[in-house]
């Protein structure tokens, strides 16, 4: 065995990519840049190239690689114990929920792991809500959501995806949930029923582009779900903690919604952690063995969500995006006209639609990554950029230059 961690440890990048794709499913093609090592904002390959990473996992690091107060929690908390289960309690999730509660304006947490599971948890959560408090018929609760979502993978969520490739095989699909145009509230106003238990909704679509509703939109399905008597969900997985320039993206509309569905940032890029953040009238329709979770609110889990919290706490992340996100916004406007066609972005998110005509946004990552700057592309034409909140702002403008040079170049 050590004799093969050496071996491996001596692959080049193309011996790497290699390996991954004959001993791992294909459901990804990613860019060939193979990460040995990370910290804040960038990332060295085996070959020792360093690149700019203007993607963050998705958001799932916020804080950069290897922020030391991230890695302080977790390195103590790995010597002390990692894992008990729910079956007993440990000491460090209530201090973890208790202050992530009191970050969102709410009453109770019930962690999980993946974003997958948190929405999961969510749809569970609205329906037995809608039988206990609302009255709706048992096995008749609708939850309306949005075109263009993207709530994750699982065979229930993939049921209202309107994404063909996220359904193409995997029927038959779970009902109960009715779809409507984004950023249209009137639309969606007329979907609510009275067996309506919820809108699940992203305050701006990320997977999709990096989509911004218009303005008053969030507010106006608040007041639709109010005047309904129906629960509003925030999914904020990717959009919270931080990265558009507020803790949560409900507040750039002044928005409170009943539940916040947390994930990716919570775990500070170490381990998966994530939330339903609500209140003590929601959340208390769940009983014991109604719901749960092997490794959720794991010490170690909520020692590093903990810490999460903590940075959160002062502000100083969401005022740094937002600062940051006005500089890379208005360097991508300059380059509309120039080979992108449209740029959305809010705080430290940016979608930018590339002219088709001149290159795909898989062209366009790959001449970046030549270019030693790290995105992803989504939907054909469209590439996104969502880098740590601790990047510096002449990188920022080192990513806007190569995306430039790459656009003057047509993809190289």
């Amino acid at each position: 065995m050590v004799t093969a961690q050496r071996s491996e440890g001596r692959l080049s990048s193309s011996g790497h990519t290699a390996l991954t794709s004959a001993v791992t499913a294909p459901n990804y093609a990613p860019l060939p840049v193979v990460v040995a090592e990370a910290r804040g904002a960038w990332v060295t390959d085996v070959e020792g190239r360093r690149y700019l990473d203007c993607l963050a996992g998705y958001s799932a690091l916020n804080f950069g690689h290897g922020h030391p107060v991230l890695l302080r929690a977790a390195r103590e908390q790995l010597e002390r114990v990692t894992l008990t289960s729910r079956a007993f309690y440990n000491d460090r999730l209530g201090p973890f929920a208790r202050d992530l509660a009191a970050l969102a304006g709410m009453d109770q947490v019930l962690p999980m792991n993946t974003g997958a599971e948190a929405v999961e948890t969510a749809i569970k959560l609205s329906r037995r809500w809608g039988y206990q408090v609302k009255g709706v018929p048992a096995d008749r609760a609708q939850i309306v959501v949005a075109a263009g979502n993207f709530h994750g993978r699982t065979t229930t969520i993939v049921s209202f995806s309107t994404d063909d490739s996220a359904r193409e095989g995997f029927g038959p699909f779970t009902p109960g949930f009715t779809v409507v145009p984004y950023g249209d509230a009137e639309a969606l106003r007329a979907a609510l029923t009275p067996e309506t238990v919820a809108v699940l909704i992203e305050p701006i679509q990320g997977e999709a582009g990096v989509i911004v509703p218009p303005p008053g939109y969030l507010a106006a399905v608040r007041q639709a779900c109010t005047d309904a008597g129906v629960l509003l969900v925030a999914d904020e997985v990717q959009s919270g903690l931080g990265r558009t320039g507020a803790t949560f993206a409900c507040e750039l509309e002044g928005v409170v919604p009943d539940v916040y569905l947390l994930g990716k940032a919570l775990g500070g890029g170490i381990v998966p952690v994530s939330a339903v953040v609500s209140t003590r009238e929601v959340l208390g329709v769940f009983t014991p063995g109604s719901h749960g979770s092997t490794f959720g609110g794991n010490p170690l889990a909520a020692a590093v969500g903990h810490a999460v919290v903590g940075l959160l706490e002062t502000g100083e992340y969401q005022e740094r995006a937002a600062k940051l996100g006005v500089h890379l916004r208005d360097r991508l406007e300059g380059l509309v006209g120039h080979g992108v066609q449209a740029v959305r972005s809010r705080g430290l998110w940016a979608g930018v639609d590339i002219d088709p005509g001149l290159m795909t946004g898989r062209a366009a990552c790959e001449g970046l990554a030549g270019r030693g700057v790290l995105v992803k592309d989504t939907h054909g034409s469209t590439i996104r950029l969502a880098p740590p909140l601790v990047i510096e702002p002449e990188d920022v403008d080192r990513a806007v230059d190569a995306l430039a040079a790459v656009l003057a170049g047509g993809g190289r």
